[in-house]
């Protein structure tokens, strides 16, 4: 069994990616700038965003980092990304989901310029991305195909199974894994509520991806030997009895379900660290051949 290690290979890749923004400045290209709006005080998303913004400065990379309270309306927040849109010195940016519930989640991804979403969540971006053209892929699955390909996991021609449908995560990792690239070129299963005899469609997966945010949801008697096990659930589960009063859970019943496996992601240190990586590698695109 191994570990696909995101924390490690979201290294290397920040590496790589600051050694690339150190040549461009030598060639007189501009700085890679990504920017953050965070609607809100939601504990998870703030860290994320904080995550986001020291990745950006260790990479060399401009940031900016907009915040406003809940109370913000969706108007305020629709001229916020019209301003981003217009400035040419942000090359990608990103609206931190979710948003409070009087704002049209739809209607504001929709507003962000396609050349500078960088989550990969625009229509045209995933249209694109469906039909294998260039285009902004979304972070966590970008991150996900990285991991496999780094790592050298064999794709071509296996059974995935990708459980949930979101189409943050799960509907595009399934578009992903069918596509005739590799990673990719695999038969792919994409299960969510409604699916029906689910342990029987998992455990004849070569490759299975849960996406579910239901801690400790893939047990052992669900996967076969030798299977492909990516985790990219992510909960805080109380435990009162720990310093911190809570523990990180996976989707993924880690300890009897890892033995089984000949790749397994961890959590935490899989996926997330990877999710990062990939909207850095998304702005160095978005940043082109644009002159400082």
């Amino acid at each position: 069994m191994d570990i696909l290690d995101g924390k490690a290979t979201s290294k290397a890749i920040r590496e790589e990616i600051a050694e690339e923004v150190e040549a461009r400045k030598a060639k007189g290209l501009k700085t890679p700038h990504l920017a953050a709006v965070l609607i809100g005080t939601d504990g998870a998303s703030k860290t994320y965003v904080g995550s986001k913004v020291r990745a950006c400065e260790r990479c060399g990379f401009k940031s900016t980092l907009i915040e406003r309270p809940a109370t913000t309306s969706e108007r305020e927040l629709l001229e916020i990304v019209h301003d981003l849109n217009q400035n040419d010195d942000v090359d990608g940016f990103i609206v931190q989901l979710p948003l409070p519930d009087h704002i049209n989640e739809q209607r504001v991804i929709e507003a962000v310029k396609r050349e500078k979403d960088v989550d990969g969540f625009h229509p045209e971006n995933v249209g694109r991305m469906a039909l294998n053209l260039p285009t902004f892929i979304p972070a966590t699955p970008f991150g996900i195909i990285q991991l496999l390909e780094r790592y050298n996991v064999p794709t071509e021609g296996k059974h995935a199974v990708v459980i949930g449908r979101s189409h943050i995560v799960g509907s595009p990792m399934s578009i992903l894994l069918g596509r005739n690239a590799y990673p990719g070129n695999c038969t792919v299963t994409l299960t969510h509520s409604r699916t029906q005899n689910l342990a029987e469609l998992t455990r004849a997966a070569d490759i299975i991806v849960v996406a579910l945010g239901k801690p400790e949801f893939l047990k052992a008697d669900m996967v076969k030997e030798g299977a492909v096990v990516v985790d990219v659930g992510i909960t805080r589960v109380d435990a009162p009895e720990t310093e911190k009063g809570y523990v990180i859970k996976g989707d993924v019943a880690f300890d009897e379900v890892a033995p089984k496996c000949s790749y397994i992601t961890p959590v935490p240190g899989g996926v997330g660290p990877m999710t990062i990586a990939s909207l850095l590698k998304n702005t160095l695109i978005a940043a082109g051949d644009k002159k400082a």
